[in-house]
């Protein structure tokens, strides 16, 4: 039976939506640019069943695909459960079977299963499409195939047994030059092993390219980063251990005296050309943009100094604090002997992990950052809904070249999520189009989608839902070109 009483956070707003919808013709304000033409889809965490044990972490939660289809002007939404085979043992059983999170020990004995982990992941993280090909994706499994127009499940792939890995990671990246996609999954031979797969896919989908090594020490690997001639993969901080997940806990703990590390890994190398640049305690969650000049790789990417995961234990014992994020520059020298990294900070502002860019100058040189923040200069009354006091209620444009920072404010009560940057029609300048972003409103228990001017950080329209919409991981925009969106 799905009884939710009992669990902390899990009311009001932010309570699991549970249901599958779809709604023609939405309500709108202000104009929908017409040469809109195509489909905003979210990934986001929803709990079929209440979680047992009942404080396990929303990063378990079950996936959710919804989609914003825009097209002359007009919007559609569609949402639908990620039917994993996850989801349907738990349909078939009626109840949650699943324990901690990434912890398959905990897990019910009838789907126990230690040796393949994957086959209990959510599938809930990032929409990803390459090849005209739409994936739910989760750093814990394989991803799964859905269908773009009803977003059905077609299930999980391994890409025809080329892909050699357990998990696929939730970020993977696509170079616009070529059509090439950069992906890797970590702990890729089983639970806490040091082995990382990675390969190139072309644009047709196959795989041309493969690497396989170990990091420094197992730690999650969420994101990665590209330029043209190399791939970058920040860790640390994270640790894990089979002991730990036989004690029955969540799969990671916080040591802050571990260092950093990133892998930059050459394009046309070998695995054996790999440089291993350590820096210190950090937390780079998500990466901006990066490029290579000449013998030095340069990323940019929010990072905090501290555990940014309120859910992980710190394994010296102190109490959560939420760190600061802030952009910065790390720069990895490749002709240098010394295998420190540099880093300087780009803005002040404290910013959310969450950075895009216009995926037209991924690894090239670019000048815009698009991220949501927290404007204290705003009106808010975020204090009546404790859960928004940890989100963002603006849109930023950040110039990395003149340091100014443009914003569009979302609304005193509103929580607003990561932005996605949408190219305008038969412009190829960098920044010309559009931000679309979640903004949810407590105050009238419903969500809303902003269309933002990106050139002037201006909003021109929002699309109204007569519903509240489960909180997302990540979004994701796909032009009628990208996928065979009817």
């Amino acid at each position: 039976m799905a009884d939710f009483s009992g669990q902390a956070g899990m009311r009001g707003y932010f309570a699991p939506s549970r249901f599958e919808a779809d709604v023609y013709d939405c309500e709108t304000t202000g104009e929908i640019p017409k040469d809109l033409d195509g489909a905003f889809y979210r990934l986001h965490p929803d709990w079929l069943y209440p979680p047992n044990p009942p404080d396990d972490i929303p990063l378990a939660s079950d996936g959710y695909m919804s989609m914003f289809r825009f097209r002359g002007g007009v919007v559609d939404y569609k949402g639908r459960y990620v039917r994993t085979e996850r989801f349907e043992r738990q349909m078939s059983a009626r109840r949650q079977l699943y324990g901690y999170y990434r912890n398959p020990f905990t897990d019910d004995p009838g789907v126990r299963d230690p040796e393949h982990p994957q086959r209990r992941t959510t599938a809930n993280t990032t929409p990803v499409a390459h090849a005209g090909v739409l994936y739910a994706t989760k750093e814990d499994g394989l991803p799964h195939r859905i269908d773009p127009n009803t977003l059905e499940t077609i299930g999980p792939t391994d890409f025809g047994g080329a892909w050699k890995s357990q998990a696929f990671t939730a970020h993977p990246k696509i170079d616009p030059v070529t059509g090439e996609m950069a992906a890797f999954g970590y702990e890729a031979s089983g639970l806490c092993s040091k082995d990382v797969f990675l390969a190139i896919f072309d644009r047709t989908g196959a795989v041309t390219r493969e690497w396989r090594f170990e990091v420094p020490y197992t730690s999650m690997l969420h994101d990665m980063a590209l330029t043209r001639e190399h791939v970058i993969i920040p860790g640390g901080g994270c640790v894990t251990s089979l002991e730990r997940l036989h004690e029955g806990k969540t799969h990671w703990a916080w040591d802050s005296s571990k260092p950093s590390y990133y892998g930059v890994i050459p394009r046309d190398g070998e695995a054996k050309d790999i440089r291993w640049f350590l820096g210190p305690e950090r937390a780079v969650v998500h990466t901006a943009n990066a490029r290579t000049e000449g013998s030095k790789v340069i990323l940019e990417a929010p990072a905090a100094d501290a555990n940014p995961w309120p859910w992980f234990e710190d394994l010296a014992g102190g109490q959560f604090t939420a760190p600061r994020n802030t952009l910065r520059r790390i720069t990895f020298d490749l002709d240098s002997k010394d295998d420190r990294c540099t880093e300087e900070v780009l803005f002040e502002q404290p910013v959310t992990s969450f950075t895009r860019v216009d995926d037209r100058r991924l690894g090239l040189p670019y000048r815009y950052i698009y991220v949501q923040y927290f404007d204290l200069d705003r009106p808010s009354r975020a204090g009546s809904h404790p859960q928004l006091r940890y989100g963002a209620n603006s849109f930023g444009r950040f110039d990395i070249l003149t340091g100014e920072l443009k914003s569009c404010f979302g609304g005193e009560t509103h929580m607003l999520q990561e932005p996605s940057f949408v190219p305008r029609p038969g412009s190829s300048e960098e920044g010309d189009g559009w931000l679309i972003g979640t903004a949810h409103n407590p105050a009238e228990m419903r969500a809303e989608l902003m269309i933002v001017d990106a050139p002037t950080m201006q909003e021109v329209a929002r699309v109204i839902l007569p519903f509240r919409n489960a909180t997302q991981v990540h979004g994701a925009w796909f032009g009628a070109g990208e996928l065979p969106l009817a």
